[in-house]
C-alpha cells in the first residue's frame, strides 16, 4: 500500500477535526525511545483517559526506578487526544508514527477509536499496545500481529461475571452501551452464560441522560418471570444508569436485582445503594495484594490524596509490559524483535501476573469475584473480595483468523 496519500488523508482528517498536529520531527535520536499515549482526553470517557494517563506515567516511574531510562535510552512520552472519535484516533496514530516518529504507541480509550485505529498499526508497522478498549474484536476478527492488549476483553469480562451470575433458575436481562464497547460485551456474555437465562437485551447510546424508557422495557421484560431476577448493566462513560436504577427501588417493587462488573470510584457511588450485589471486576485497589499495588496505591494516595482507580491500574499494566519488553530487547525497537519478544511474556502489575498470549497478544489476567459493602467510611459501594478468579479458569476463546 502507498503510505503517504494514506497519511496525507489522515493528516486532513485530524486538522479538520481540530487535532493538533506537529510538524515533521527532526530525526528521532537513537538514545530515545518514544512512545505515543493516545487517549480521549475530551469526551464521555474523559475520566477514563485521565486515570489511564496517570498510571501510564507511574508505571514507567516504577518500572525504571524513576530513572525514565531503559539499556541507557531515555523514555519520552508523546500524548495525543483522540476525543472519542474513531477518524481523530485514526489521525493522531498515523501522525505519531510517521511524524513524530514514535516506536511503540499506547491506547486507546474507546472501543470505536481502537477499532479504527488497528489498520494504522499495520500499515507503519508499528506496535499498538491497547489499553483499555475492550471489544473482543480488537483481538478478534479485526486482530493484525502488531496489535497487543493489556486491557482485559469483553470476554473476560463476561467469564468472570458469568461466575458470578449464571447459575440455574436466574433470569437476567441486560443493559449495554449501543457501541463496539457494549455489543460486544452483550454478545459475550451470551456465550459464557449457560444455566441462566438472558430475555432482554436493551443498547443505549453513550451519554444518554434519560434512561427512563429503555429501564422500563427492561421491567417490562422481568417483571412477570419466574426465578430470581436480574438486571445487568455494562456501561462505560458518564453520565451512568446506576442512580436512576436505585431510584426506581426494583428490587423492592418487582424483585430485580442489580448485577454489573466494576467501574471507576465515582460511579461506583451509585453502588452503596445495593449492599450484597455482586459481579467481578478487574481491579479494586483494596482486594490486589502485592508488591506493585502496594506501591502504586503508596505512591497515588501520596501525590493525588486519593486512592488509585480501575483505569490507573490499566496505565500502569501499559507501562510496564512496555518497559519489560524493552529490557528483554536491550533497549531494541525493531518491531520484529519486540513481537518476538513480546509473545508469551509475562510481566507483574497492580493486580498480578498478566501474559500476552501468543495466538492473539491478549492479555491473560485473574479477574475478582465482589460482592458490595455498605461502609460508612467510603463514598462509594465497596467491592469486598469474594475470590479470585484464576486466568486459567476463564476459557477464553482465540477469535482472530490468524
Amino acid at each position: 500500500m502507498n503510505r503517504r496519500p494514506f497519511t496525507f488523508a489522515l493528516m486532513a482528517t485530524a486538522l479538520a477535526a481540530g487535532l493538533a498536529v506537529a510538524p515533521a520531527a527532526q530525526a528521532q535520536s537513537k538514545g530515545e525511545v518514544r512512545i505515543a499515549l493516545i487517549a480521549s482526553k475530551t469526551g464521555a470517557l474523559e475520566a477514563y483517559a485521565k486515570q489511564t494517563i496517570i498510571g501510564f506515567n507511574m508505571g514507567l516511574q516504577y518500572a525504571t526506578g524513576g530513572t525514565m531510562m531503559v539499556a541507557g535510552k531515555k523514555l519520552v512520552v508523546i500524548e495525543k487526544d483522540d476525543q472519542g472519535k474513531p477518524d481523530v484516533g485514526k489521525a493522531a496514530l498515523a501522525a505519531a508514527y510517521a511524524d513524530d516518529k514514535v516506536d511503540i504507541a499506547v491506547g486507546p480509550t474507546a472501543s470505536p477509536v481502537a477499532l479504527a485505529m488497528l489498520p494504522v498499526a499495520e500499515e507503519y508497522k508499528k506496535i499498538l499496545l491497547v489499553e483499555p478498549a475492550v471489544a473482543d474484536s480488537i483481538t478478534g476478527d479485526k486482530w493484525n500481529k502488531y496489535i497487543f492488549r493489556t486491557g482485559r476483553n469483553s470476554s473476560q469480562d463476561a467469564a468472570a461475571n458469568a461466575a458470578a451470575l449464571d447459575q440455574p433458575g436466574n433470569v437476567i436481562a441486560v443493559l449495554a452501551n449501543d457501541n463496539a464497547f457494549g455489543r460486544d460485551g452483550v454478545k459475550a456474555a451470551k456465550q459464557f452464560t449457560n444455566k441462566a437465562k438472558i430475555v432482554h437485551e436493551e443498547y443505549l447510546p453513550v451519554g444518554t441522560t434519560d434512561f427512563t424508557a429503555g429501564l422500563q422495557r427492561i421491567i417490562d421484560a422481568l417483571k412477570n418471570q419466574p426465578g430470581k431476577k436480574y438486571i445487568s448493566v455494562g456501561w462505560s462513560g458518564a453520565p451512568t444508569p446506576f442512580s436512576k436504577i436505585a431510584d426506581l427501588e426494583l428490587e423492592k417493587r418487582y424483585g430485580i436485582k442489580l448485577a454489573t462488573g466494576g467501574n471507576i470510584l465515582p460511579a461506583m457511588v451509585a453502588y452503596k445503594s445495593f449492599p450484597g450485589m455482586e459481579g467481578a471486576l478487574y481491579y479494586y485497589f483494596g482486594i490486589s495484594k502485592n508488591p506493585v499495588n502496594e506501591w502504586l496505591v503508596a505512591n497515588h494516595y501520596s501525590k493525588y490524596k486519593a486512592p488509585p482507580d480501575f483505569f490507573t491500574a490499566g496505565g500502569m499494566s501499559a507501562a510496564i509490559a512496555v518497559v519489560e519488553a524493552l529490557k528483554k530487547t536491550g533497549g531494541d525497537t525493531n518491531t520484529n524483535k519486540l513481537i518476538a519478544t513480546m509473545e508469551g511474556m509475562s510481566f507483574e502489575t497492580p493486580k498480578g501476573k498478566m501474559s500476552f498470549r501468543k495466538e492473539d497478544h491478549q492479555a491473560m489476567q485473574d479477574m475478582f469475584h465482589f460482592r458490595i459493602k455498605n461502609d460508612p467510611a467510603f463514598a462509594w459501594g465497596v467491592p469486598e473480595l469474594v475470590r479470585v478468579i484464576p486466568a486459567s479458569e476463564m476459557n477464553i476463546p482465540i477469535r482472530n483468523k490468524r
